[in-house]
């Protein structure tokens, strides 16, 4: 049993909160936020940031501002506390925009970190026990789930090497990565964000994505029929639809084959998840492009071909 991670699973957490009536997409983020609306960020919503048209940046290295305030600022242990977690809200709050909100689609992380931040300020739980209650558990995935950083160093937990995929060697933690999350701002966080750190292995993501396809048949399950077709459904000036990308009419990572009403998620280190309601289809790629340099790009071509092969060898 290999476990990677993937991070198609976070856009379900709001999901979960909007089909109990918490949350509803077109609320600004200034309501749980109130410093965010600074620099124009006044009227973005959660439809923004689920539909990756918020206009704020792909990504900042926030984790080198952590670092730097531990090893040279004197805060030890800084590095995965709440303390940095609330270092890097903060700095997002700051964040001016590169385009005004739902102008133009951007795949952002910090919209992402954000929504992850509102998830623990409404459910009231932390980001990592809210989906384990509401998804995992209910979905019967029991390979799922964060790997809490600061329960490693604090507690002295030990990964299972022999039943998860290192990544590659990270220059900053000097190491190669085996059951710490890839993504470096999410290591900061301490292995549990918005938008990263979710480990599963191949059998649990399929799941994940079959109860997807179930719910958007209207078929009873743990996922709501309304909601799941809501997110799911095509949005204009773009392919994100909300949490998921949906499959463009051509170059698409998701393959020619598939169908156009096709929904997925792509994982950085080389994970992806892809389904096909009309073919109920689910289709789950996990690789690991990066294990010797994160400039690898061999994943594009490989992705739709690989797409095309099972819906190929499905049809015959």
């Amino acid at each position: 049993m290999i476990i990677l991670g993937i991070n198609a699973y976070h856009g379900d957490s709001a999901a979960c909160l909007v089909a109990d009536g918490k949350l509803r997409v077109d609320d600004r983020v200034t309501r749980f936020f109130h410093n965010f609306g600074v620099y124009g960020k006044t009227h973005i919503t959660f439809r923004h940031l689920l539909a990756h048209c918020s206009g704020l940046p792909a990504w900042r290295p926030y984790y080198k501002e952590i670092l730097q305030c531990e090893r040279k600022g004197g805060k030890v242990n800084f590095l995965a506390s709440d303390g940095a977690k609330k270092f890097v809200y903060q700095q997002i709050n700051r964040e001016r925009l590169e385009a005004p909100p739902g102008t133009a689609t951007l795949y952002s992380d910090l919209g992402f970190m954000l929504l992850g931040a509102v998830v623990e300020e409404v459910a009231g739980v932390g980001l990592g026990r809210f989906c384990r209650d509401r998804i995992f558990r209910p979905l019967g995935l029991r390979t799922t789930a964060f790997v809490d950083l600061s329960l490693l160093r604090t507690r002295r937990f030990e990964p299972i090497a022999s039943m998860i995929a290192p990544t590659e060697r990270c220059p900053w933690r000097k190491r190669v990565l085996c059951g710490e999350v890839h993504d470096d701002n999410c290591a900061a966080f301490g292995g549990v964000a918005g938008h990263a750190g979710m480990f599963g292995t191949a059998r649990a993501v399929r799941a994940f994505g079959c109860a997807w396809v179930s719910a958007w048949h209207g078929r009873r399950g743990a996922l709501d029929e309304e909601a799941i077709r809501f997110a799911t459904a095509e949005r204009p000036g773009g392919t994100h639809r909300l949490g998921w990308d949906g499959k463009a009419k051509s170059g698409s990572a998701a393959g020619s084959r598939m169908g156009p009403r096709s929904f997925g998620h792509l994982g950085f280190t080389g994970t992806s998840l892809w389904c096909d309601p009309d073919r109920q289809l689910v289709v789950v790629l996990l690789t690991n492009r990066v294990a010797v340099s994160d400039d690898n790009a061999a994943i594009r071509a490989f992705r739709p071909a690989f797409h095309d092969a099972v819906v190929g060898a499905l049809e015959g």
